[in-house]
């Protein structure tokens, strides 16, 4: 039997001071995302980090939490739904590197379940050790303590995939057409600019979905390519999404769009950081309007993209 496995970041089980320490800890304790070595990070991450942005997280996580719970859980169990209803004949299941349904478990369940053919889907359109190679790393560690283990499909990346990028850019074109603009922001997640350096291929594969989606889209308005989500105090990848903001509203734009394009599922770094965070700095430097792009999403054509992504790597 076939299945595939969405594998997504993680989300606190619950907006609160004490859910959010919880995730925070698992996730930033990831030597793929943290590459210091843990005698010295440990104590930082355990005595500054957590204590403080714990509760400050958790008051933004209040105010995008819905009645059904995190947008990243709920968005990404429809996904996995969706893509099971477009894959009938296979078992397609989703879990959360950080938070449940964890990676053990859903593999456990798939082999309980005879599945013998497994693709690993990550939901991150671009590679980058700091999410890929994460999600593949737990996965092999899984199979390491296994007496055996099935035909594995890795899935590393997707961001050059037609459908991926025709997707992506049929999203924006929709919903640019309800709200013109003078300048669209592609706006990454960041990664520190040493682990570029050392190879990470992150950067280049976001430009690439850029010049895809820009190829589609033929704008006529002004476009950016910038990064967010700096943690810390270390150098990350320029410009940075908040920075790149400012500058466009001095210099007299009053109206942008801001896209997403490594994230699949809204989440806080979508809603929050950019939705309010972002357009208050916007605003702040003189700008009028900010409309922020949803990602993906629930959108059927790229549903639609992942079940041929699929497909294809599984005939490979």
């Amino acid at each position: 039997m076939k299945g595939v496995l969405l594998i997504n970041l993680g989300t606190p089980e619950e907006p609160t001071a004490q859910a959010v320490r919880r995730y925070l800890g698992a996730f930033l304790s990831d030597r793929r995302v943290i590459q210091m070595n843990p005698i010295f990070w440990q104590p930082i991450l355990h005595g500054m980090i957590m204590p403080f942005r714990g509760p400050r997280s958790a008051k933004l996580y209040q105010k995008i939490w819905t009645d059904e719970g995190s947008p990243l859980l709920t968005i990404t169990k429809a996904q996995a739904e969706q893509l099971q209803t477009l894959l009938p004949e296979q078992r397609v299941r989703f879990a959360m590197s950080y938070s449940q349904p964890s990676i053990e478990n859903e593999l456990t369940a798939m082999t309980q379940a005879g599945v013998d053919d497994l693709t690993i889907l990550p939901a991150y359109p671009q590679y980058s050790t700091t999410t890929v190679a994460s999600v593949l790393d737990s996965v092999h560690r899984f199979y390491l303590h296994q007496q055996s283990s099935p035909t594995l499909h890795l899935i590393s990346s997707y961001c050059h995939e037609p459908a991926y990028l025709d997707a992506l850019a049929n999203n924006i074109k929709n919903q640019l057409e309800k709200h013109p603009v003078e300048h669209l922001v592609f706006s990454y997640h960041g990664i520190p600019e040493s682990y570029a350096q050392q190879g990470d291929p992150y950067a280049k594969e976001c430009t690439d979905t850029t010049a895809g989606v820009v190829a589609r889209l033929n704008p006529t308005v002004q476009v950016s390519q910038s990064y967010q989500s700096q943690f810390g105090p270390s150098q990350w990848l320029q410009p940075s999404t908040h920075q790149t903001l400012v500058d466009l509203a001095q210099g007299g734009t009053r109206s942008v769009a801001v896209i997403t394009p490594s994230f699949i599922a809204d989440c806080l770094e979508t809603i929050s950081e950019i939705g309010i965070e972002n357009r208050g700095y916007f605003e702040d430097a003189g700008g009028t309007e900010l409309v922020r792009i949803k990602p993906v999403n629930e959108d059927p054509a790229f549903v639609s993209a992942l079940r041929d992504i699929v497909v294809v790597n599984q005939r490979r």
